[in-house]
């Protein structure tokens, strides 16, 4: 019974010793703070998720980050859209004082307003709207200054709103201050034009009269641009600011409303006298029922 007693105390202290090892081995190779934490049995079962650490996995590497970017382990945030900036002028800005015209013939001055209770006539016959708009597409393709300043356009929008203000596209209307057809020219203004152009142009004439009409545009459109605009005589709209006296194209409508000393002198700011027909015209622009004809 002893020695049975001593040998089965030698194989329990050689067991003991035995796991002890085997502990000291699993615990060895743990980090520390796993080594913080009691130790569980080989044979225990658990339900709870194992402290083996797995490698993670790396990110893919974007089209931009195989050129050479840095990749990232996080996403990203997709940068903001940045706000859109204002279209600047690419016109410059009428000069405050006029510079000295180089167009030294001008046209008559306009003559007095008619009186409110005077009444229009009408001689010979109506142009049929669609000769009307051929004759106006017609003398805004012309170039009025192939030489000094080819460049220089009247649009057609221009002078069919122009011609829509002034005459409601009647080519056989008189008023009481003397204007005449489709374009309301004066006749003063015409033999001035016919000779300043070397033209034959005839006011009666419906084609003849908005040629007239788009000479004298033209005629404008180089006289305050050479004087205001540093001889940049672009006619757009997009020029224009808030105000009326910023641009070419607003000059050009007011003169031919009350001439062109109302709004060009020498020496002096460029003026629009007329804001109610300068209005009326750009409206007319781009709202008038005439652009459809």
């Amino acid at each position: 019974m002893v020695r049975r007693t001593d040998r089965l105390g030698a194989v329990l202290l050689a067991g003991l010793l035995l796991s002890s090892a085997l502990v000291g081995c699993a615990t060895e190779g743990a980090s520390p703070q796993d080594q913080t934490g009691p130790v569980a049995l080989a044979d225990t079962p658990s339900d709870a998720p194992t402290d083996e650490v797995t490698a993670e996995p790396s990110p893919s590497v974007s089209a931009v980050e195989s050129m050479g970017a840095a990749p990232s382990r996080r996403a990203s945030p997709s940068p903001s859209p940045k706000p859109k900036k204002k279209p600047t002028r690419t016109a410059p800005k009428p000069l405050a004082v006029a510079k000295p015209p180089t167009e030294t013939m001008v046209p008559p001055a306009p003559p007095k307003p008619a009186p409110s209770s005077c009444k229009p006539t009408y001689q010979g016959a109506q142009a049929a709207r669609a000769e009307v708009k051929a004759a106006l597409t017609d003398a805004a393709g012309r170039s009025y200054w192939p030489v000094s300043a080819p460049d220089i356009t009247v649009p057609l929008n221009l002078l069919k709103a122009t011609a829509w203000q002034e005459s409601g596209w009647q080519s056989n209307i008189h008023a009481c201050d003397g204007g005449v057809g489709l374009m309301q020219v004066m006749p003063d203004t015409a033999t001035w034009m016919n000779q300043r152009f070397e033209q034959s142009y005839q006011i009666d004439d419906y084609r003849d009269n908005a040629s007239l009409g788009a000479t004298y545009l033209a005629w404008a459109t180089k006289y305050i641009g050479d004087m205001y605009f540093e001889s940049d005589f672009r006619l757009d709209p997009a020029l224009c600011t808030a105000e009326l006296n910023s641009c070419l194209l607003n000059a050009v409508i007011a003169a031919y409303n009350v001439g062109h000393g109302a709004v060009a002198r020498e020496g002096a700011p460029l003026a629009i006298p007329n804001p109610s027909y300068v209005r009326n015209v750009r409206a007319l622009m781009t709202g008038c029922v005439c652009l459809d004809y």
